[in-house]
């Protein structure tokens, strides 16, 4: 039968303790004689025990919480894996350039750390970037890779994506707080996006630090209705929609280091 961790940590405990009661008292017993001098001694043994049972709850806990770190770490990891294989797919029949997703996340998880992102915002980040059009698999082939310009019952139809994205994160619950990045990446600074029109610092900072990878990546990329552009023009489209478009501190800190965050999208 197998013994559950919690069971294990008390038997061990247990034993040891009662090994240590038993044995201190024989001890005392046979070393010790004068009633005064017993009793003060059982009193040093009591602080003793609860000093080195405390030492050896403190380890055995540590223990047990490093294996269910470990634990959750590859089950995170195999999350990833499996939303990795599902964009890669969604990619493929978006007609996405490349690894498109997995690229645009790296990016942005750089410049995510280089804004002070850490932690549970910065691992919702991640998997925000690379969801951030989830959205689009409810959307029909008609539109999404249509080989030129939208009309507006079509336009009205793509800017529904955020907002489907967004609701199929919060049927997940290791995703519910990821959502940021796939509800609002097509906000904009001015308050002239949508599916909100959020303006300014209002717009989530995962959505901010993935819109400027975001159009970085459309414009310097191939796409079903456009060709790429120059690299040059598209750092100086970053600088002209900096304030209006995109948040203009995060667009200066892109390209302050461009050539370390465009190396995380090789």
């Amino acid at each position: 039968m197998r013994i559950s961790p919690q069971s294990r940590t008390v038997l061990l405990y247990v034993l040891l303790s009662a090994l240590w009661i038993w044995l201190s008292d024989r001890a005392l017993d046979a070393l010790v004689h004068g009633q005064a001098e017993l009793t003060s001694l059982q009193s040093v043994k009591g602080w003793l025990f609860v000093a080195s049972t405390g030492a050896l709850l403190y380890w055995m806990i540590g223990r047990d919480l490093r294996r269910l770190q470990a634990v959750n770490r590859r089950l995170l990891d195999g999350h990833a894996q499996a939303l990795r294989v599902l964009v890669s797919a969604m990619d493929i029949r978006h007609r996405e350039t490349g690894d498109h997703s997995d690229r645009v996340m790296r990016m942005a998880t750089g410049l995510a750390r280089l804004a002070g992102v850490q932690g549970e915002a910065l691992r919702n980040l991640t998997f925000g970037a690379l969801l951030h059009d989830i959205g689009k698999l409810a959307l029909p082939d008609a539109v999404l890779i249509k080989p030129g310009k939208l009309d507006d019952e079509e336009m009205a139809v793509m800017r529904r994506h955020p907002q489907l994205g967004y609701e199929l994160l919060q049927r997940v619950d290791f995703l519910r707080d990821a959502g940021d990045i796939p509800h609002s990446h097509h906000e904009r600074w001015d308050g002239g996006g949508y599916p909100q029109g959020l303006r300014g610092e209002e717009i989530p900072l995962a959505a901010r630090i993935f819109s400027v990878v975001d159009v970085w990546d459309a414009l310097i990329t191939v796409r079903v209705y456009k060709p790429a552009w120059p690299e040059s023009e598209v750092l100086d489209y970053l600088r002209e929609v900096a304030g209006s478009q995109l948040d203009p501190r995060l667009v200066a800190l892109f390209l302050e280091n461009y050539d370390e965050l465009k190396a995380l999208g090789r």
